[in-house]
């Protein structure tokens, strides 16, 4: 009898490219003893929305305030860009999104994928170390799409340039009967599961590297979202119930197999858990409606937090409470929509006194800190301290040396070019100097930052995002900003012309790091540290 190889993989509990490993990363002959990863990353979730760093805050967040009392938190966190794409580049990679084709922006509907098919990734080595590795939730990094004709879109537009005269016609060359290449399974992960972005087409579930239904349905004009198929019944509320699911579903299936035969060790599992809320379309299961004091923003965000007390609570029921690092993050700030329409205007959900990025200046894809700053919380029983609190400055980049660190292995040399191990800030270590020299932080708009210590330089003037652009400076107008955050954290006095040295020397150290292709020494990115 035939052996079909997808259902071979399935049956396993392996996705579809568990054969193919990707990044030219072996698959490693023996498991490793390191714990399980489960990097839960929200989508367009503030600093202020968190109970437990908020005291204004109007929603509960109970799981996310009980996972802060049982690990640490972190107070001077960033995510490498103040939107979407580039930071879920910068986690799997451990490298600035600028330095791709992507200098600015997001992209956008049938893109070809941003990470590199050779480049390194989290998932490709920690399979290296024996890992079993999962994605479930929003990719946003693109796919290689099937075409009828062969064509791509990328042949007419760059990515991450919106035309939309080009991209929804395109969208009726793709053939969904067959396999969808570049994506998560292609990048190190053995499964996916997926709705990849919950606003752009297709709109429909994605199961390694195909549909789980073929959207065959054009999607209402009143649903909210970019012009495309759907799948026949497809529901915007049943998105974030279903990723939870299977989310939990994947933690109980390791479980199962977490005694190797014979009493041989277990096989640790990563599991990056990238949700689609609370980012439009602000969509609130019926079950969510009513439970804050924000609208239908905050009553998101509570579904988050329920979401991340489902991953806590199968740690708990299966016994994996204690061998498990648990890290919940942000991909970037808040734009404070108040859900009107699934979406509704930057900054409405203050209409509540609410404010997402209390105490931060800003909101998603802007410059200032609202932008980037973001919730930051590490779990780890008996490896990280319970209740503590760090104003260690980190970026999502450094997740690429931390794992490094953690499972003992050598990163080479061209990967991991901006991460720093963060493990002794994890584990609560006094520090005798900072990790990182500097964190370059990303606009929206592509207006770049550096922050060091207590300085930051902005290399421009305005927002560079949501809540304005890069302005032209005036006649006697400095030509950037500079803030002192530790004199004043609001951003409110640009001190650009009383610190011409400061300028000069945070504008060297950008210009340094731009030329010599990373931001981390060498011999911290190259070599992972036992601890």
């Amino acid at each position: 009898m035939r052996i079909d190889r997808r259902r071979f993989l399935k049956a396993a509990g392996l996705g579809a490219g568990a054969l193919a490993l990707g990044a030219g990363v072996p698959r490693a002959e023996s498991f490793s003893a390191g714990p399980n990863i489960v990097f839960i990353l929200a989508d367009d979730m503030g600093y202020g929305d968190l109970a437990c760093q908020n005291p204004e805050s109007k929603i509960p967040t109970p799981n996310l305030d009980r996972l802060a009392r049982e690990g640490v938190r972190f107070t001077d966190a960033h995510s490498p860009s103040a939107v979407c794409t580039p930071t879920r580049y910068g986690i799997l990679t451990g490298r600035y999104c600028w330095r791709t084709e992507l200098k600015k922006g997001v992209l956008w509907p049938w893109d070809r994928p941003l990470i590199e098919p050779d480049r390194l990734t989290v998932g490709g080595l920690l399979r290296s170390a024996g890992y079993h590795t999962a994605c479930v939730g929003k990719w946003h990094l693109g796919w290689d799409w099937p075409t009828t004709d062969g064509s791509r879109i990328n042949d007419e537009l760059p990515p991450g340039r919106y035309d939309a005269k080009k991209r929804p016609p395109f969208g009726e060359k793709i053939d969904f009967s067959k396999p969808i290449g570049g994506g998560p399974v292609t990048r190190g992960f053995d499964f996916y599961f997926g709705d990849d972005v919950p606003n752009f087409p297709p709109y429909c579930f994605i199961e390694d590297d195909r549909v789980t239904k073929i959207p065959t349905v054009p999607k209402p004009d009143g649903m909210f979202g970019h012009k495309g198929v759907m799948a026949d019944g497809w529901r915007l509320d049943a998105v974030m119930p279903e990723i939870t699911r299977r989310a939990v579903d994947y933690i109980a299936s390791r479980a199962a197999r977490a005694q190797g035969a014979g009493g041989a060790p277990r096989q640790p599992f990563f599991l990056y858990f990238p949700l689609t809320a609370p980012h439009t379309p602000i969509a609130p299961a019926a079950e969510f409606k009513g439970k804050s004091r924000a609208g239908a923003y905050g009553d998101y965000v509570f579904q988050v937090d329920h979401s991340v007390g489902e991953i806590m609570g199968a740690l708990d029921v299966h016994g994996l409470r204690g061998d498990t690092l648990v890290i919940f993050t942000s991909d970037n700030g808040s734009p404070g929509r108040d859900g009107t329409g699934m979406s509704g205007k930057p900054n409405s959900v203050r209409k509540f006194e609410h404010d997402p990025s209390r105490p931060w200046r800003g909101i998603k894809a802007d410059a200032w800190d609202g932008g980037h700053r973001v919730p930051f919380i590490a779990r780890w029983p008996g490896e990280i301290p319970a209740g503590k609190e760090s104003a260690e400055l980190v970026c999502h980049v450094d997740f690429m040396a931390t794992v490094a660190a953690i499972v003992e292995r050598e990163l080479p040399a061209d990967a991991g070019e901006d991460s720093h191990d963060i493990l002794p800030a994890l584990k609560g270590k006094e520090l005798a100097h900072p990790i990182r020299e500097a964190v370059i932080h990303h606009s929206g708009g592509g207006l770049f930052c550096v922050r060091q210590g207590r300085w930051k330089l902005i290399l421009g003037l305005g927002a560079g995002g949501f809540s304005g652009g890069i302005k032209k400076p005036k006649p006697g107008e400095p030509e950037g900003q500079l803030y002192d955050l530790e004199a004043d954290p609001a951003e409110s006095r640009n001190l650009y012309a009383r610190h011409p040295e400061k300028v000069a020397r945070l504008t060297a150290l950008l210009e340094k790091y731009k030329a010599s292709g990373r931001s981390a020494p060498p011999a911290t990115a190259a070599r992972g540290t036992k601890k």
